[in-house]
């Protein structure tokens, strides 16, 4: 038994049934939806026409929400049902970055995630899904894909058929039948300020130059999905990144010319610095879930596949040989303390550059899926230590102090952000996203901070007196630089639709 949808646009009058009966069913709140039908008009007075849309879980073969879910909530049924389990979903919304569908959603009153499970526990009992019960025309059908005698097996196989976004691999199992190809890829209408029953429950969404759909084609009625990750996640990878960025450069403090004495707080500050800031960012993932207090589950029924998974055994085993090397060298074993920061490289590595391996689980939001972020995330990490590096200061027999290796990083990291801007993605939406980042000027002026630090640190020996007040100028320069971009980069990821 292989379950599947078939949405007949031959017959579909868009009645809103479907929705109605799904909203009732499962108890779907205000303003959320597991089905929904969308309106495009297409063509120009008087010669117009409507196309109604039916959109929902596509049940994905190759679903990236099941592979990206920390706890295994959602789950690939034998029976084909991608269904989630409520008691066991931690409200992190990692499916509905993952999900190409728009098809999950967070439930304000559990805070957890939904979608449409099939109504699996009317299927259960031989009955069929409540918005296949309801609909009037018959225009939804359901069933059993694999058995050729089925009649949903028999329209896929007798009438032309079209799926959504077949290009992620995910092999969705809802097949539309003379839907309007325009109303299957999301942006491709035009949007306008007021819906034809309502105003829009989301803000219009901003075009960037270039991408401006026809103007003979209206999305004139539709859901909102607003951006579900927000200022924990920007700030995250920022303190994240200042945590492993210093143990990056930890073990190489000699060889810049920075002493690390015994009994002072210079000989520490890499491990104090680092525990300080692996502990903000445990309380910013945290504290951004739906249910924060079950996050406890991704330790005892974790996904091994999620790298929000391994992501935290990443961290948790950096933090746990950071603190061992703290202990060591707070006890006078500054040589054992020494080794423990060459292990601990690798750990400081995978700390910052997991998020990479994260964001590509992330399917829906094509931004994120560059092959250059893993370098990318190392390479602000290690702009980020230095920056902590700096303020220890260095000797001077030192080939490369600390001054020079900033200007170096600092350099490379503004250099990297004016780089981006010619670096286009593959895909169409991907290209959107990116020029919604460089058309909000935020890189730029990243760049443009990123290089003032380093000027600052430039002047150093021409200004001694104030040395002090430019190595702190240059380290808040450079760190406010990377929060600026980071929050634009996580914003303009999700600010292209996704259905």
């Amino acid at each position: 038994m292989q379950y599947g949808f078939v949405i007949d646009h031959r017959k579909c009058i868009g009645c809103h049934a479907c929705t109605v009966a799904c909203k009732s069913e499962n108890e779907v709140p205000v303003g959320d939806f597991r089905t929904w039908v969308k309106y495009v008009d297409k063509g120009t007075f008087p010669e117009v026409k409507r196309h109604f849309t039916v959109l929902r879980c596509n049940h994905c073969d190759a679903a990236p929400c099941v592979e990206i879910c920390p706890t295994v909530a959602l789950h690939k049924r034998p029976d084909a049902i991608v269904d989630l389990d409520r008691d066991r979903c931690i409200g992190c919304r990692s499916c509905m970055q993952a999900c190409p569908y728009d098809a999950l959603y967070l439930n304000d009153d559990t805070g957890t995630a939904e979608k449409c499970h099939y109504c699996a526990h009317r299927t259960e009992l031989g009955l069929e899904p409540a918005c296949v019960v309801v609909c009037p025309e018959r225009a939804i059908v359901a069933g059993d894909v694999s058995n050729p005698q089925t009649e949903i097996a028999t329209l896929i196989n007798e009438q032309p058929t079209s799926r959504r976004k077949v290009e992620k691999g995910t092999q969705p199992r809802v097949w539309y039948i003379d839907a309007l190809e325009d109303a299957l890829v999301p942006g491709s209408a035009t949007e306008p300020p007021q819906f034809i029953w309502s105003d829009r429950p989301t803000p219009q969404p901003v075009v960037p130059a270039g991408f401006e759909p026809p103007a003979d084609l209206i999305n004139s009625l539709d859901v909102g999905h607003p951006p579900v990750w927000g200022w924990h996640i920007w700030s995250y990878l920022v303190t994240k990144n200042m945590a492993a960025g210093v143990m990056l450069l930890a073990p190489f403090l000699a060889m810049l010319g920075v002493s690390s004495p015994e009994g002072e707080w210079a000989g520490v500050a890499p491990e104090l610095v680092a525990l300080i800031f692996v502990g903000v960012t445990g309380f910013l993932l945290v504290h951004d879930l739906g249910r924060p207090e079950r996050f406890v589950k991704i330790l005892l029924t974790p996904n091994p596949r999620s790298w929000l998974v391994k992501g935290t055994w990443a961290l948790a085993a950096f933090g746990l040989v950071t603190t061992a090397s703290l202990v060591l060298r707070m006890s006078g074993d500054g040589a054992t303390s020494d080794l423990l920061r060459w292990i601990n490289l690798p750990l400081a590595s995978l700390a910052s550059g997991y998020t990479a391996f994260l964001f590509w689980q992330c399917r829906g939001r094509d931004l994120w899926l560059g092959r250059d972020l893993l370098p990318h995330l190392l390479v602000m990490a290690a702009m980020m230590g230095s920056s902590v590096t700096l303020l220890l200061r260095g000797g001077t027999d030192a080939l490369i102090g600390p001054e020079t290796l900033f200007v170096i990083l600092a350099a490379l990291n503004g250099a990297w952000l004016t780089w981006g801007k010619g670096h286009r993605p593959a895909t169409r939406d991907g290209q959107k996203a990116h020029a919604l980042l460089y058309g909000s000027r935020q890189p730029a002026l990243a760049s443009v901070l990123l290089y003032a630090s380093a000027l600052r640190v430039l002047a150093i020996p021409h200004l001694a007196t104030m040395d002090a007040a430019l190595r702190v100028l240059a380290c808040g320069l450079s760190v406010f630089a990377l929060v600026i971009y980071e929050r634009a980069w996580v914003r303009a990821g999700q600010e292209v639709p996704l259905s």
